[in-house]
């Protein structure tokens, strides 16, 4: 069996490694160092950017979860952080250039391996395809994929809210209803005083913003339909208040009256467990979101897991394009991984090659396709970036708000996450075991 893989980041490489373990021939194209994208430098495969961290270690974490069941389904990735790993406390950190080195020489020293150092500009007419170019996919290619997949389900820059979860939120502040009591008490609302909304706005419009690389500001002025919240709230005080803040139409039941703003939380997923902060696509930094998001009447203590971003990154609107197996629904051949498919993060990168690849070959030889358990890390995120229901998608890393919960509730967190992780690695061999 051939495959062609495209792109030697994180996902490429470990789609590529799967599939050669099992004897299919594969051919990988990179076009480093051909040509690079406004992001890369480094000649080699699966080049770390802007962090050499690859987050927790810990098992009790969602970042230490999924990489152990990466580890399990034979990662090339966490074989290379494993030695190439540096001192970093809690956290799996890697010397880039030898986590990379290490990487490039196993694909290149694999027999069934060719690496072909060429830009790629249009998606092969035939034979099996993973297509893993990433956020910075070139303009050709990604061109041509708008024309495969449809223009109104590829988009060019990701502008995302934060996300926190719905037990870290205050209830006693907050009160549920819809704009004008249609719905049926859809939304989280956030009420503020005109003291509250002023310190608010005096923090927000002070707070450090992240600065966009040059290819990113360049192409900023495409994105004014989804401002940042701070960039907006500059316009004026009463900006926000007449926009995403506006109290309209909503009664604070402790008070009877109409709040001086109001901040919205909106169901991210069926279970709703997690909640995004309506019309807060925001370029802050990490921390100055904690701190100013955190002034928010009952999200003083929230728990984002995953905070806001804006910035170049190139992905489907997958539920509407990708079944669970990363397959292309309309086209059977053809597969997508990592960044493009709407999982966040270099780890959910490689795990989404892992799966993508592995149902590849499963497919190929006529076998039903690796679907991993619900309560599994890994089973949660192809289930998501596949989840039909979800509105307005945008990309997620691993976090535990996307798994079910425990039937027991626990209310110490850490042996919460420890029992939902223990969950999820004996769901995973069972199910693997049953597959044997």
């Amino acid at each position: 069996m051939e495959v062609t893989v495209i792109g030697a980041g994180l996902a490429g490489v470990e789609a590529a490694w799967a599939l050669a373990e099992r004897g299919a021939a594969v051919s990988l194209y990179e076009m480093k160092p051909v040509q690079y994208s406004p992001a890369h430098k480094y000649n080699g495969y699966a080049e770390l950017i802007c962090s050499n961290s690859l987050k927790a270690k810990r098992i009790g974490s969602a970042a230490g979860l999924m990489k152990e069941e990466m580890r399990r389904l034979g990662s090339l990735c966490m074989e290379a952080a494993l030695e190439t790993a540096v001192p970093a406390g809690g956290a799996l950190a890697v010397d880039r250039e030898k986590f990379s080195d290490y990487i490039t020489k196993k694909i290149e020293s694999h027999p069934n391996i060719k690496v072909i150092h060429e830009r790629v500009d249009k998606i092969p007419e035939e034979g099996y395809v993973i297509i893993a170019s990433g956020p910075l996919t070139a303009e050709h290619l990604a061109e041509d994929i708008g024309k495969l997949c449809g223009e109104q389900y590829l988009s060019f820059f990701d502008a995302a809210a934060p996300i926190v979860t719905f037990d870290s939120i205050d209830k006693d502040k907050v009160f549920f209803a819809a704009r004008y009591g249609r719905g049926e008490d859809d939304y989280i609302n956030c009420p503020m005083n005109k003291e509250e909304y002023e310190a608010f706005y005096e923090a927000l419009v002070s707070a450090e913003a992240v600065e966009l690389h040059a290819f990113e500001r360049q192409d900023f002025k495409v994105y004014e339909g989804c401002m940042p919240v701070e960039v907006m709230a500059k316009r004026g005080p009463d900006t926000l208040r007449y926009g995403p803040l506006k109290p309209v139409g909503l009664t604070d039941p402790k008070t009877g009256h109409r709040p001086w703003a109001v901040v919205q939380l909106r169901s991210e997923n069926n279970q709703g467990s997690l909640y995004n902060l309506v019309g807060f696509q925001t370029n802050l930094k990490f921390p100055e979101q904690k701190r100013v998001f955190g002034m928010i009447p009952g999200l003083e203590n929230a728990e984002f897991i995953r905070y806001g971003v804006m910035h170049r990154n190139t992905f489907l609107n997958s539920p509407k394009l990708l079944d669970s197996s990363f397959c292309l629904k309309k086209d059977r051949r053809i597969y997508f991984a990592g960044q493009m498919t709407g999982v966040e993060g270099y780890m959910e990168s490689a795990a989404s090659g892992i799966l993508a690849a592995q149902n590849l070959w499963l497919a190929a030889n006529g076998k039903e396709p690796l679907l991993l358990p619900a309560d599994t890390m890994l089973g949660a995120l192809a289930r998501y970036i596949s989840d039909e229901t979800v509105v307005d998608f945008q990309p997620m890393g691993a976090n535990m708000g996307i798994l079910p919960p425990l039937e027991d509730r626990i209310r110490d967190k850490t042996l919460r996450y420890e029992k939902i992780a223990e969950r999820a690695l004996n769901s995973l061999e069972t199910y693997l075991s049953s597959r044997e």
